[in-house]
């Protein structure tokens, strides 16, 4: 197969345009097409079909374009990792964390680790768990910061434990379940303010409640991010299940208050995630070195 036409290929699907992708690649647009069509008589599939006065992508053009960016990001990967070990002191590290560390952890980290290495680019973002593991899996990251439970980890990804973290049953301080002790039946009663399908937390409050036979509570609220929620519960509506990192000066300064739970102990892992049988680069290994020395 011809990987050229197939990077040519996907910058075609990538704009939606043969001109665009003739001004990327600094060639003329008919060199595009023309090569576009070789490709399709090399592998038997047209690629793209005409719509109105346009075109489109074909059904298997558009899956085609989904692995073609998959094979662009390694290659994009090996060639970073090339640079890093040959120069090891500049370049990029990619970073996906899931909220909690990216929230409450990463800022002190990257702060730290910039102060000695200014010239290192630290590219950080943040996604829900399985998000997370896909960018990593994907090559679309360099390392993954979790936190969450060891269930959900990829058989591909290699897991560096750095801590554990409880999680709370947090409400406002005015609730009526405020500071005291109730069961989990009475709990899961309330209306919770929850992030959305693929966060850890949520995951594991469910999975709590089918151990323990319960129903699961109403789900009143939905957010993106931890801080959303946590806004929600101090203007006195709801309950959240939160790591005590995300709440913990706000319980302590009285602006929210525990709900303690018959026979719930909750803890979560935060862990550094990287590629298994990978050997990491000098830069990757830098970062990861200052993470565990600021613990």
């Amino acid at each position: 197969m011809n990987s050229h036409a197939l990077k040519l290929f996907y910058q075609v699907a990538k704009t939606g345009s043969f001109t665009k992708a003739a001004e990327i690649l600094h060639i003329s647009q008919p060199a595009v097409s023309s090569q576009i069509k070789r490709f399709e008589q090399e592998i038997g599939v047209p690629l793209f079909k005409q719509q109105g006065r346009g075109i489109v992508l074909t059904e298997f053009g558009e899956a085609l374009a989904e692995k073609a960016q998959n094979l662009i990001s390694l290659e994009q990967h090996i060639e970073s990792f090339i640079e890093d070990f040959r120069l090891a002191k500049t370049g990029s590290i990619h970073i996906v964390a899931t909220y909690l560390p990216a929230n409450f952890l990463i800022p002190k980290w990257a702060a730290t680790f910039k102060g000695l290495n200014e010239d290192i680019n630290l590219v950080v973002t943040t996604a829900n768990t399985k998000e997370a593991f896909e960018q990593l899996i994907h090559y679309k990251a360099d390392i993954a910061i979790y936190g969450g439970g060891i269930y959900e980890r990829p058989e591909e990804v290699l897991w560096e434990e750095l801590f554990e973290d409880e999680l709370w049953f947090v409400v406002a301080p005015e609730h009526l379940y405020a500071n005291q002790t109730i069961s989990i039946a009475d709990m899961m009663k309330e209306p919770f303010i929850m992030r959305e399908e693929g966060s850890s937390m949520r995951d594991h409050l469910f999975s709590l409640c089918e151990t323990h036979q319960v129903n699961p509570p109403k789900i009143a609220l939905q957010f993106s991010g931890i801080n959303e929620t946590i806004r929600s519960v101090m203007a006195g509506y709801g309950a959240i299940f939160i790591s005590s990192l995300a709440v913990k000066e706000y319980v302590h300064n009285g602006q929210l208050a525990r709900v303690y739970v018959q026979g719930i102990h909750s803890k979560h892992k935060v862990a550094i995630c990287t590629r298994k049988n990978e050997k990491q680069s000098l830069l990757v290994n830098k970062f990861i070195d200052t993470i565990k020395n600021s613990l």
